[in-house]
C-alpha cells in the first residue's frame, strides 16, 4: 500500500462566505475588526454571534448604532438528513433584520437559504453557503464590497463562464457609470 491508500480521508468543510457593504465604510471603518479574506473555523456548537460588543461577540462591527448583539448564526444538521445548514436569529430589540425579503423581529429564526441578502440599517451582507461534510466545525469567510450587494447581485446568479474562463460579471462593479463605445474601436 502506498502513504496515498493509508492516508485519513480528506473532509470538506461547510463555509459561509459573506460579502459585507456598509455606505460609508471609508469614511467609518465600522468593519476594521473584521477578519477580511482569511478563512476562519468556527465550532459546530459555537454561536456565531454579530454585533457592537466584543466580549459577546465573535465578528464586531465598530458602530454605536449597531446592537451590542445584533444577529447569530447557528451550523446545524437538519433532523433524518446529512444536509448541513444555518439558522440566523434576530438579536436586537430596536433594528429590524431582513433575510432576502423576510422581515425578523426580536428573536425571530429562520434558516439561512443557501444564497441571500441580509440587511438591518444600512448594513447589507450577502451570505453564500459552500456546502462541507464536517461535523466538528464549519468555517466562516468574509469580504469586503466596493458597491452595495443589493445592487451588484441582481445580476442572474449562474452565468456561464465564457471559455477565456473570464467572466463578464466581475468587470460590470468596477466602473460606476457605463462608457460608451464607438462600434468601429477595436
Amino acid at each position: 500500500m502506498t502513504s496515498l491508500e493509508e492516508a485519513e480521508t480528506e473532509e470538506t468543510v461547510t463555509c459561509l462566505h459573506m460579502t459585507f457593504y456598509h455606505p460609508c465604510q471609508e469614511e467609518k471603518m465600522m468593519f476594521r475588526c473584521l477578519n477580511f479574506c482569511k478563512r476562519e473555523q468556527v465550532r459546530a456548537d459555537e454561536m456565531a454571534k454579530f454585533g457592537r460588543d466584543s466580549n459577546v461577540c465573535r465578528y464586531n462591527l465598530v458602530d454605536t448604532r449597531v446592537s451590542r448583539v445584533q444577529f447569530s448564526l447557528q451550523f446545524y444538521r437538519k433532523l433524518h438528513s446529512s444536509e448541513y445548514c444555518f439558522e440566523i436569529k434576530n438579536l436586537s430589540k430596536r433594528t429590524k433584520l431582513t433575510v432576502n425579503q423576510t422581515e425578523l423581529g426580536y428573536l425571530n429564526k429562520i434558516d439561512l437559504p443557501w444564497r441571500c441578502i441580509i440587511c438591518f440599517g444600512d448594513y447589507q451582507i450577502l451570505a453564500e453557503t459552500q456546502e462541507g461534510e464536517s461535523v466538528d466545525y464549519f468555517e466562516t469567510h468574509l469580504h469586503l464590497a466596493e458597491a452595495p450587494v443589493l445592487q451588484e447581485r441582481s445580476l442572474p446568479s449562474l452565468q456561464p463562464i465564457p471559455e477565456s474562463g473570464v467572466s463578464s460579471s466581475i468587470f460590470l462593479c468596477r466602473d460606476k457609470s457605463p462608457t460608451e463605445m464607438d462600434e468601429n474601436e477595436p
